[in-house]
């Protein structure tokens, strides 16, 4: 997974250098594909295809490619923060995750493995399932904090076509006035893998998709804390809505999101 990441993160760091040249296709509002995320995407997957020939994928751009139903599969975003990237901004990563199917054979279950890498720190993120969380030989924990106001969260605001802006402000303004701060660095998988790191002390977004969450997600429960929806469910991939933090801010956290939508 990590040479797959890298050997991407490569090509995404000499195209990043070339930004103002890229062909840019729209693909919906304020919801760009360029071609360098379509070539990270090929570069993964012929990587981890030869890797795991039997292995299925759920890939941001190509959709879902199925394998043998007894076997992981796949769950990729090549590119996450297209928007950063494209206006020039150094904050994005490669999310590369790898999902077991259910004991049932209905749908897919845990996330086994999962890597972020951050092509422009040069930044590998990676976790195992009972393994534990580490950025590279280095073990990770989440921050330790216990109070509101000492606590730094992270969060994605909805933009032009994409999420619930009415949702997003009673939340905010729930949040907002008991925490130390607030932040939006515009690429969910990072702001999850910095959750994991202690660098963030908690994190909400709704409107997200698997391949934004399935590697961070097991980064933070390997780091020691704790991801749910709104309802404090915990589901193997949390996606749709997701909030995240140690297990005294999670709780904090999730309170306040309850009672903001309840109002």
């Amino acid at each position: 997974m990590e040479r797959a990441a890298r050997k991407a993160g490569a090509r995404l760091r000499r195209d990043f250098g070339e930004v103002e040249q890229l062909q840019v296709s729209r693909k919906g509002p304020a919801d760009f594909v360029s071609k360098a995320d379509r070539a990270a995407e090929r570069t993964l997957y012929d990587e981890l295809l030869s890797a795991r020939p039997d292995w299925g994928f759920l890939l941001e751009e190509a959709g879902e490619i199925e394998g043998d139903p007894t076997k992981p599969r796949w769950v990729i975003d090549p590119l996450d923060g297209t928007s950063n990237f494209l206006h020039g901004i150094p904050h994005f990563a490669i999310s590369v995750a790898a999902q077991e199917p259910r004991l049932d054979g209905k749908g897919w279950g845990d996330v086994i493995a999962g890597v972020i890498y951050q092509p422009i720190t040069d930044e590998t993120f990676w976790a195992e399932k009972t393994r534990g969380a580490w950025l590279h030989d280095g073990r990770l924990r989440v921050s330790s904090r216990r109070h509101l106001d000492e606590a730094l969260i992270a969060t994605g605001i909805p933009f032009a076509g994409a999420g619930d802006p009415n949702e997003w402000a009673k939340i905010y303004g729930a949040i907002g006035p008991k925490v130390a701060g607030i932040r939006r660095f515009g690429a969910a998988s990072l702001d999850l893998a910095w959750v994991a790191a202690g660098r963030y002390d908690g994190f909400w977004e709704s409107n997200l998709q698997p391949w934004d969450t399935a590697a961070g997600c097991l980064l933070i429960r390997e780091a020691g804390g704790f991801v749910s929806d709104w309802r404090g469910r915990s589901d193997p991939i949390c996606a749709a809505q997701v909030l995240a933090g140690n297990d005294a801010l999670h709780s904090r956290l999730h309170k306040l999101v309850a009672g903001a939508l309840k109002s």
